[in-house]
Formats: structure tokens, C-alpha cells, sequence
């Protein structure tokens, strides 16, 4: 009787410490380059549903953005900001954000003069 109360107590305490929870997924990450005038990966692909955490690395000195008003719109933005759809970076920063996308394929654009007619865009795909 003892050692099957020890067993038990013993088999809660494992089930209590496992770090995942049923039903919660832990995010991915995924590191959004940005040059001068480009965007790797092209196109950026996601799982809908499943949580992942964007950084998003300035390269390049200029400062640059990543608008994407209808993904960010879209998605559930669980830590991080993009005030008006897009994450706004000064030359080398880096800015991380953590969502749960929806299903869709977004446009991605650099939204500072000219940037988007020199080639800066790419699209998000999340299936």
C-alpha cells in the first residue's frame, strides 16, 4: 500500500513538472532578414494556428520596415507591437514578435520612399 501511494505521489509530481501543458504549443522562431531592398526568407512560410516568434534583423544601415497591415491584422499578436501593420527598424536593429498567424497568403513592403519600387517586398504565406 505504501509503495503504491509513493508511486503515485511520485508519478504526479512528474506529471505536474513537464513543461507542456496539453493544448498549448511552445512558439517556433523564424529570423526575417532585412538588406537594402530585400527581404530573406522570400516568401516567408508559417503554420497556421501555431505560435511563432518573428525577429526581424536589420542588416543593412539604413533604416528600413516590414509592413504587413492585413497579416498582422489577421494574427494574434501575443507579445511584441506592430503599430499600424508594420515593425519599424533603425539601421542593424533587431525586433522580435510573437503571433499566431491565420491561414492566408499577406503582401510584405518596406513602406519608406521608393523602398517598395526598388524591390523590397515579399509575401507571407501561412497554410
Amino acid at each position: 500500500m505504501l509503495a503504491s501511494r509513493i508511486t503515485f505521489t511520485f508519478m504526479l509530481c512528474i506529471a505536474t513538472l513537464t513543461p507542456a501543458a496539453a493544448g498549448t504549443d511552445a512558439p517556433t522562431g523564424i529570423i526575417i532578414k532585412v538588406a537594402s531592398y530585400s527581404y530573406t526568407p522570400n516568401p516567408i512560410q508559417l503554420v497556421a494556428g501555431k505560435p511563432v516568434t518573428l525577429t526581424i534583423l536589420n542588416q543593412s544601415g539604413k533604416g528600413h520596415d516590414l509592413t504587413a497591415k492585413e497579416f498582422f491584422a489577421a494574427s494574434v499578436i501575443t507579445k511584441g507591437t506592430a503599430p499600424d501593420g508594420k515593425v519599424e527598424l533603425a539601421a542593424h536593429e533587431t525586433k522580435s514578435i510573437t503571433l499566431t498567424p491565420r491561414a492566408g497568403i499577406y503582401p510584405v513592403h518596406c513602406s519608406h520612399f521608393l523602398h517598395a519600387s526598388m524591390g523590397m517586398k515579399a509575401e507571407i504565406v501561412v497554410r
